[in-house]
């Protein structure tokens, strides 16, 4: 008499299915993030947490996501581009960056932030506020930055090619925001663009964003594409804007030209 296998097999083939499928969830959750944490996805999908940190640990292992250095979140890697359409490139970027923040961090000691265009904001993908010791605000992956009130957008508007800054600009008039109104008036708006492509970096010093910080931005430029900014923010009491710049650009624009953009 033959033996049946099909009964032995059914429950670990429904049981490979069913890791595979909580594998794709997890993915899936990822990309749609943007940026998460692994209790985050747990909760998002309802798993128990030792099994959304196996699944996350292996995703990682195969090169599909990758952990933030500054904050554990996980994102989507360049491997996930043919998963779907949400790959980002901003990610790309950000993972390239990570490491060398980390060390502009050590020597800078204030944190700093990589931040990219997204429909006319600057978002914050990477930082080193969790790590740096006089950070005032932990909180600030995923944070949307004004473009006209703060180094980052400054630094994105002035470097970019003319056109994207017209489109940029005019969707700013669109958008009509009450404290950007004295920013678009045509002679401050020319006079801000000529003085950040003069020096090339952005300043932030008179309160115009945040009265409690100042801060300075450089832009990661390739080819005449600007693929983000960084930029590092410290508290004005402490700092003059004259010391900022003699200590900081240095090192920032050596970073941005470090960053490997295309790797």
């Amino acid at each position: 008499m033959s033996k049946e296998r099909t009964g032995p097999r059914a429950p670990r083939q429904s049981e490979g299915v069913r890791a595979f499928k909580r594998g794709l969830d997890v993915l899936r959750e990822v990309n749609r993030s943007g940026g998460i944490r692994a209790g985050d996805v747990a909760r998002a999908l309802d798993l128990p947490r030792p099994t959304v940190y196996r699944l996350l640990e292996t995703l990682e292992e195969l090169g599909y996501i990758a952990r933030s250095a500054s904050d554990d979140r996980f994102r989507v890697t360049r491997r996930a581009l043919s998963l779907g359409d949400g790959y980002d490139p901003g990610v790309v970027i950000c993972q390239a960056a990570a490491p060398y923040l980390a060390e502009l961090s050590k020597t800078l000691v204030w944190p700093v932030d990589l931040s990219t265009y997204e429909n006319a904001a600057m978002v914050v993908q990477e930082t080193t506020h969790a790590r740096s010791p006089l950070s005032i605000d932990r909180g600030m992956i995923g944070k949307r930055l004004p473009m006209l009130r703060t180094s980052a957008g400054r630094a994105y508007l002035a470097a970019c090619p003319d056109h994207e800054r017209e489109l940029i600009l005019n969707h700013l008039r669109r958008i009509d925001e009450a404290d950007d109104r004295p920013f678009l008036e045509n002679g401050r708006l020319a006079r801000m663009i000529a003085e950040t492509q003069s020096r090339g970096y952005a300043i932030r010093s008179e309160g115009e964003y945040n009265a409690k910080t100042a801060s300075i931005a450089v832009p990661i430029v390739r080819g005449g594409a600007v693929f983000g900014c960084i930029s590092i923010i410290w508290i004005r009491s402490a700092l003059a804007i004259e010391d900022a710049i003699a200590q900081f650009v240095g090192p920032m624009r050596d970073t941005s030209e470090a960053i490997p953009v295309g790797a």
